[in-house]
């Protein structure tokens, strides 16, 4: 029967309310469905923030493209992410699982505003997000060491049910700057989920990395429980000509 599956699922996401209504609505299908409708407005209430505190969230993430949403993203299989694909990753029942989403691809694919969109979307569903360039991130934990907020700031961004980490592979990590990485990904494996953009394909980064076993270790925690996706297709940033008019 499909009853059984479902009621799984629905507890899984921790809507036990709405998993009783099930049970109901197939025992009795007048009652049931009054009871559904009751348990999916409930739902509907908890999961939704208020404005204000969607606002405060889209502050908060500090996303590069704030503006960027799911519902514009362009899907096609030609282009490395079908429909179905973004619609999944846009329900974020990924970030219910702990999973992470992996976007690489040539410079001007779309990677950073895919990224800033499943930002949004988390936003949108009550979470909390943090967005940060790769780069400017290292930076931000050598100053953070420096001053003695160190463990402040990797608590911060462990506490982060979506972390955005733009521009993974560029230039060559320094030794602190790898065990750094490994600190922030350590914290958050299993526990949340995190968003990489990069231009290196994946099989590329354990060579990124450099040191093996730091690789590793932190490859381990990002690429093995992960959705991937190698975005395709032209540069969108290319200026328009009259033949795309």
């Amino acid at each position: 029967m499909l009853q059984s599956p479902t009621i799984e699922k629905l507890h899984g996401l921790r809507l036990a309310t709405m998993a009783v209504a099930w049970q109901a609505q197939q025992r009795d299908a007048k009652i049931g469905a009054l009871r559904l409708r009751r348990a999916l407005l409930t739902a509907g209430r908890r999961r939704v923030p208020s404005s204000r505190r969607l606002t405060r969230l889209l502050k908060d993430a500090q996303l590069r493209i704030p503006q960027a949403c799911v519902e514009d993203v362009e899907s096609s299989s030609a282009r490395g992410i079908d429909k179905a694909m973004l619609r999944q990753l846009g329900s974020c029942t990924w970030v219910g699982e702990h999973l992470n989403v992996l976007i690489t691809g040539a410079t001007g694919v779309g990677k950073s505003y895919l990224g800033c969109a499943l930002g949004q979307s988390a936003c949108r569903k009550g979470l909390r997000v943090l967005y940060r360039r790769v780069p400017r991130l290292l930076d931000e934990l050598a100053l953070a060491r420096a001053e003695g907020s160190y463990a402040r700031l990797l608590s911060k961004l462990a506490k982060a049910d979506v972390l955005v980490l733009d521009d993974w592979g560029l230039g060559a990590p320094k030794d602190t700057q790898r065990h750094d990485l490994l600190e922030v990904i350590e914290d958050r494996y299993g526990r949340v989920s995190t968003v990489v953009t990069s231009q290196l394909p994946t099989p590329k980064w354990h060579d990124w990395i450099g040191d093996p076993s730091l690789a590793d270790a932190i490859l381990d925690h990002l690429v093995n429980n992960a959705y991937k996706i190698d975005l395709k297709g032209p540069s969108r940033r290319r200026p328009k000509t009259e033949a795309d008019n």
